[in-house]
């Protein structure tokens, strides 16, 4: 049983979608997107250092398109299908919710509404790694932070302030042995994103929306959706609430998963799936030199 996964803000580097215009129609495919939400994604993607990439407007639309691209390529048939944050949106297409343009001008308004909400106050978010979450969630919420990411195999993201973030480097909680910031320009999945959800809610009412077609497993609770409307209100819901990494890959130990394929650029969460996920085989998407092997992973394990 494959289960196909697009990972989350922050996974971008500099120049990571350039080996995947060279495919076929790729680069028709990233103009016509780019035109559609008036965002030079192959220029971003291509020529942008990795400030320039940081922003939120620009990662988000960035990450959809390199996910879709580098699926389209692959054509895969997966069993299931699931993104971290972001990658929700991905996702989405993967399961046949919303066209490929659609998520694209969905993730435009998502990327701009929550790049607004984090200009407000100087907001972050930094990964705590090791630690015991019963005591660490508690240790958080002491310093009103927020865990806004529980992502499982021993990480929490903390979300708040910059204050509230340096005030977490200098008092990490007991078993925790390091807190990594992270490159993100604002505290995503906290109170702080409130004002971007009624921008993503008018956003949505444009949408075409279908029932998922195959498996869909949302980040909200890592329990299956199968009605497309509910898949569309908890992509607006998200950025102001935690994302639970954690529920979705014990979704997917118990749903009997055997390989995980992890969209462009990938690496984050199969290195997760590695650490919580014992005997599932995983691989991720950085090049097309990575679709053969992925494409035997598939015939070997999607369908069961």
């Amino acid at each position: 049983m494959l289960v196909l996964v697009a990972p989350g803000q922050g996974a971008q580097t500099p120049g990571f979608l350039t080996p995947w215009l060279d495919l076929p129609g790729a680069t028709d495919r990233v103009a016509a997107w780019s035109n559609a939400i008036g965002l030079d994604l192959a220029r971003y993607g291509t020529e942008a250092d990795a400030d320039a990439i940081r922003d939120t407007a620009v990662a988000q639309p960035l990450l959809v398109a390199a996910g879709l691209l580098s699926a389209a390529a692959l054509d895969a048939s997966p069993d299931i299908v699931a993104g971290h944050s972001v990658g929700e949106i991905t996702a989405a297409v993967f399961a046949g919710v919303i066209g490929d343009e659609a998520a694209l001008r969905l993730v435009r308004t998502r990327g701009l509404a929550m790049a607004d909400a984090a200009a407000v106050i100087e907001t972050g978010m930094a990964a705590l790694l090791g630690g015991d979450p019963e005591v660490t969630i508690p240790h958080l919420e002491k310093l009103g932070l927020t865990p806004a990411n529980v992502n499982g195999a021993g990480q929490i993201v903390a979300a708040g302030t910059a204050a509230q973030i340096a005030a977490l480097t200098e008092d990490k909680p007991e078993g925790v042995r390091r807190v990594v910031p992270l490159k993100v320009a604002g505290a995503f999945h906290t109170h702080h994103m409130a004002p971007a959800v009624d921008r993503m809610r008018e956003a949505a009412t444009e949408l075409k929306i279908a029932d998922p077609t195959v498996t869909y497993v949302s980040n909200a609770d890592g329990e299956p959706v199968a009605i497309g409307d509910e898949v569309v209100s908890r992509l607006v819901g998200q950025v102001a609430n935690p994302v639970r990494w954690d529920l979705c890959m014990e979704t997917f130990k118990e749903m009997g998963v055997t390989a995980l394929i992890e969209v462009c650029p990938g690496g984050t969460l199969t290195g997760l799936a590695k650490r919580a996920l014992p005997g599932v085989q995983t691989l991720a998407l950085k090049t097309p030199d990575d679709l053969d092997a992925a494409r035997a992973l598939i015939s070997e394990h999607a369908g069961a």
